[in-house]
Order: structure tokens, then C-alpha cells, then sequence
């Protein structure tokens, strides 16, 4: 049963984990789309700002084209090198002016946009007919090889469009061309946000989604560990109904063998005296039984019968039908209290002495004291054993539900872990208390206290 369980479990743990992979993934695909279709958006609308620059400004594009023109013909008269020409483009004095006016074009044709860019220099070739082309640069799109903009870095930087330019001349009789590419990047400040609000509604079903699978997973779970649970506390039950029930059914089949010796049915007295245990011990058997049927998790609670007795007396009759269970277990009384009168539910205050005896016969005692005291107005039972003791870090887990001393990895009593637990909730029904103090190898101490 604990194997299918563990296995159930393992399965139910890498569904919810394909599902929620599989989630993720769907969740990601549409991010993925969401972007493409911000990135073509984007590109859309820039295309209709902007072609090339010369809807811009065209006389700073004029301009421009004067510059490449006299660069290029300085490098065919060998005035400048290709580092010249590369540092004269890239650091001309047009930069500003046109990113000023490109970027206030941006804000007002995209004002729901923070939008920065770029404009990179790729490519500056001369062509000349009678020579091989002569390439002043060709490079990938690099920041450092910006012409216009604020932008400080391509990494998350989305091309927009790539502009390539041709013009030509002619120097000393002989005709050339020139061959320019640059390409516009743009970042659009907080763009993530912006693909996140679109799927808002995709992102809250997906948690949901994910959060239902998790609770009905964990719901599940529990109601099945519960439900173990219950399952183990009933076969535990009716495994050891017969060792709870032991105690009635022994004295009755001891009592029974002893009335059959003729020296006590001879005697009246010792007659009487049997024959009152039976009685005792009948009526505690069907009591028991009904408990055990209504109560024996104390979950409905305890509803007391209370009555008033003698206290002494009472303690005497329980000893007195122990020992004819437990003839070998010396019992000791020594009671500092004399004809003390309280009000007690005989039942149930039985039930929870007998539980602490057995308890220590259980646990290897041989010799038991009862004690009686009266302390601050309080009527004191003390149960003395010289059993095997309890370890200190386990004494405060005596009166759990289900809790059993161990004896290293085994459980070497039988027993349900109900017994020290109802004898709690017996002493609270009496607005009392229950406390024990035990050293292991020493024995164990349970004192119980009750009103006057």
C-alpha cells in the first residue's frame, strides 16, 4: 500500500511538472510572437518617419554628401589614409544636429513610445573602373561606429532598416563611385513591459492554471496521506482491540478459575469478593466497549458521569482487581490522605489509572507505588514504577495521540499510542492536570492532580 502511494506520488509529481514544462513552454512561444510582432511594428512605423534623411533635413543630408565626396577624393589624392577618412565620418560635425532632429521626429510621430537609436556606418567602398575596389571599411555593425544617436549598445538594440547609398564623381578625368551602407538600430525603453502588458491575460490564466494544478495536486495528495493514515489507525485497531480489551477479560478468566476452587465458594466473604469483581469487570467490559465504539479517539470528547466517592477506597478497589490480573507485579500503597471525598466520573477515572499501570507493566516494571497527597488544594495520585525509564526529549511526547516510546528502531509493546493520550484527556474532562518525570534505567514518576 506505502509503494503504490510513494508511486502515485512520484507520477502525480512529474505530471504536474510535464504541465507545468508544457505551460512554460506555450507561455514562451508567445512571448516569442509578442516580441516579433512589437519588433515589426515597430519597423512599420519607422519606415513611415523615415526612408533616409532627407525627409529630415535635407540640408544637413546635402552636407553629408559633400563630406563622403571631398574624403573620398582626399584618399585618391593620398591627402588621408583609411583611418582618416573612418575618423573623419564617424566624428563629423552634423552628428548632433541630425540626432536632435531624428529623435524630436520620434517623439512626435511615436509619442506613446520612449524610443533611442542608433545610425551605424557598415560599409564606405570606392569603386574605380580602372582599379579594383577599394574598400576604406566593411565591417559588421559595431556601437563604435555610430553616426547618429544616443544609443551606448547594440545588445538589446532591434534593426529597423538598412540604408545603402551610391554616388559618384570624377577626379583628374577618371570617374568613381561610392558605395555607402549604415542601418538603423532602435531600443524602446521599457519594451518588456510593454510585450507583458499585452499578455496580461495570457500570464493570469496560465498562473491560474498553474496554481489549480498545484492545490488540486496538493489537495489530492493529502486527502490520500489522510486517508492512509485512517487506514493504518484501522488495522492498528483491530490488530490490538484484543491486547486493549485484556485487562476485563483476564481478571474475568482469572476470577472465573478461582471460583471454581470449593475453599472460596465455602467462604462467603472470598465469595462475595469474586464474585463483586465479575461484576466489576462485566459492566467495565461493555463500558469499554462502547468507549471504544464512540470514543476511543477522544474526537467526539468526553462526556463525564460524575458522582461523588471516596477517594482511597476507590484507588484500593482498582489495585485490588489489578493484582488478580498482574499477580507477579508487587503493588504498594501508601496513601497520606484518609476518606477524601471528590467528585469523579468512576468510569473514566478507572480507565485512566488502569492506562498508567498497565503503562508500566508494559515497560518492564516489577514493583508499583501509589501514593495520595494533598497538595495546595489539590488531590495528588503519584504512580511510582521501577521500569526502564523514559529518555528526557521524549517525555513531552507521552501524552500525544498515536505517540509510542520506541526502544531504538522498534516498537517492542503492542498498543495503539492511545493510552497515555486518553488518560490526558481524562484529567483535563476533570479540569485537572497529568505530568510525569522519568530517568532512563530509573523508573518513571506520574503524578496526577485533581480538585478538592
Amino acid at each position: 500500500m506505502k509503494q503504490r502511494i510513494n508511486l502515485l506520488i512520484a507520477f502525480s509529481v512529474v505530471a504536474l511538472i510535464v504541465l507545468s514544462t508544457v505551460q512554460c513552454y506555450l507561455v514562451k512561444t508567445t512571448y516569442d510572437y509578442k516580441v516579433a510582432q512589437f519588433h515589426t511594428e515597430i519597423k512599420n512605423e519607422i519606415a513611415k518617419i523615415s526612408n533616409n534623411y532627407s525627409d529630415i533635413d535635407s540640408v544637413l543630408v546635402a552636407k553629408k554628401e559633400a563630406l563622403y565626396k571631398q574624403l573620398s577624393e582626399n584618399y585618391l589624392q593620398g591627402k588621408n589614409n583609411k583611418a582618416d577618412v573612418k575618423t573623419y565620418i564617424l566624428e563629423n560635425e552634423y552628428n548632433d544636429v541630425l540626432t536632435q532632429k531624428i529623435q524630436r521626429k520620434f517623439k512626435r510621430d511615436l509619442p506613446n513610445l520612449k524610443i533611442d537609436f542608433a545610425i551605424v556606418l557598415n560599409k564606405f567602398i570606392l569603386y574605380q573602373s580602372a582599379k579594383k575596389a577599394d574598400t576604406i571599411f566593411s565591417e559588421k555593425p559595431f556601437i563604435q561606429n555610430k553616426l547618429y544617436g544616443n544609443l551606448a549598445s547594440l545588445n538589446h538594440a532591434f534593426l529597423v532598416r538598412s540604408y545603402v547609398g551610391t554616388s559618384s564623381g570624377t577626379f583628374e578625368n577618371k570617374n568613381y563611385k561610392l558605395l555607402t551602407e549604415d542601418s538603423m538600430y532602435v531600443s524602446v525603453i521599457d519594451w518588456e513591459m510593454i510585450i507583458l502588458g499585452r499578455m496580461t491575460f495570457v500570464l493570469i490564466l496560465s498562473l491560474l492554471s498553474i496554481l489549480t494544478l498545484i492545490t488540486l495536486f496538493v489537495i489530492a495528495i493529502k486527502a490520500l496521506i489522510k486517508q492512509k493514515k485512517v487506514n493504518d489507525i484501522k488495522t492498528d485497531f483491530i490488530n490490538n482491540i484484543t491486547h486493549e480489551l485484556k485487562t476485563p477479560l483476564t481478571t474475568l478468566g482469572i476470577s472465573t478459575k478461582i471460583l471454581e476452587r470449593k475453599d472460596i465458594r465455602d467462604n462467603d466473604e472470598n465469595f462475595n469478593a469474586i464474585v463483586n469483581t465479575i461484576s466489576r469487570q462485566n459492566n467495565r467490559l461493555q463500558s469499554l466497549i462502547d468507549q471504544v465504539m464512540a470514543n476511543s479517539l477522544a474526537e467526539n470528547g468526553i462526556e463525564l458521569q460524575k458522582e461523588k466517592i471516596e477517594t482511597e477506597d476507590f484507588l484500593l478497589t482498582i489495585v485490588n482487581d489489578f493484582k488478580i490480573t498482574y499477580p507477579a507485579i508487587n503493588i504498594k500503597t501508601h496513601f497520606k490522605t484518609q476518606k477524601t471525598h471528590l467528585i469523579l466520573d468512576k468510569f473514566y477515572l478507572t480507565t485512566a489509572l488502569l492506562n498508567v499501570l498497565e503503562n508500566a507493566v508494559k515497560y518492564g516494571s516489577n514493583t508499583i507505588t501509589i501514593k495520595t497527597n494533598l497538595i495546595q488544594n489539590q488531590f495528588s495520585i503519584s504512580v511510582e514504577d521501577d521500569g526502564i525509564g523514559i529518555e528526557k526529549n521524549k517525555q513531552s511526547l507521552l501524552f500525544e495521540k498515536f505517540y509510542r516510546v520506541e526502544q531504538g528502531n522498534l516498537h517492542n509493546t503492542k498498543g495503539l499510542g492511545l493510552g497515555l493520550y486518553y488518560v490526558d484527556q481524562i484529567i483535563k474532562a476533570h479540569q485537572g492536570s497529568v505530568s510525569v518525570v522519568s530517568d532512563l534505567g530509573k523508573g518513571t514518576q506520574f503524578t496526577i492532580l485533581l480538585k478538592v
